[in-house]
């Protein structure tokens, strides 16, 4: 059993996670801004006041955690980078950190072409400071997370919905895992198992991953 806070417990990938790691036994502490917006995850769920851009909620939370997971969203550019920046500037000074999870984009993987999705000319427009923000916070976690353990998980690029929960997956590093058919594909449900497989048995330590069907 670990302790696991998860920042964004309240979004589409963050209650997912919450909801996995609770029902593997785990302590799960929920980080949200408002927790009284936040009615729908398990009663045995502690539900908290969190901000991964806040240093003084990094503080709080972290001495008790064994993993913190960064599932937030938004639409500010900054955000995540930020939160990267947060969250290894207190943990690097801790003697004993919790490691991070950190569900980042998958326009960051590698396309066909050779380049990151994000830099294709079709991307699209309204997903781009997203895309940006995402590829800033995993350049942050490869060069200047030096003495905190990390991890950052990429969904597929393009079909990452909510859906079924199967508990099967396949992994790869930086390239989109393809099915038979060549689409690279997961539910929100499936990217929660793969978060909480990782916590319980680390694969992918200061290095970035993706699954996929």
């Amino acid at each position: 059993m670990s302790n696991v806070v998860v920042f964004g417990a309240g979004g589409t990938a963050g209650s997912r996670i919450v909801v996995e790691a609770y029902q593997r036994g785990h302590r799960v502490t929920a980080a949200v801004r408002r927790p009284e917006a936040v009615t729908y995850l398990p009663a045995g769920v502690r539900v908290v006041t969190g901000d991964a851009t806040s240093e003084r909620s990094v503080q709080e939370l972290a001495p008790d955690a064994d993993a913190l997971v960064v599932a937030i969203g938004g639409g500010d550019r900054e955000l995540w980078r930020d939160a990267a920046a947060t969250i290894v500037g207190v943990l690097r000074d801790m003697p004993a950190a919790p490691r991070v999870v950190h569900v980042g984009g998958g326009a960051t993987l590698i396309a066909p072409s050779g380049g990151r999705f994000l830099d294709e000319p079709d991307f699209p427009a309204e997903y781009r400071d997203a895309a940006l923000g995402q590829a800033a916070a995993l350049d942050l976690y490869r060069s200047s997370a030096d003495g905190v353990t990390w991890t950052y998980l990429s969904p597929p690029p393009l079909e990452f919905h909510p859906g079924q929960r199967t508990g099967h997956y396949r992994t790869g590093t930086d390239h989109p895992v393809v099915d038979g058919q060549g689409r690279s594909v997961l539910s929100y449900e499936d990217l929660a198992v793969a978060v909480v497989d990782e916590i319980e048995n680390p694969r992918f330590g200061n290095a970035r991953f993706t699954a996929g069907y």
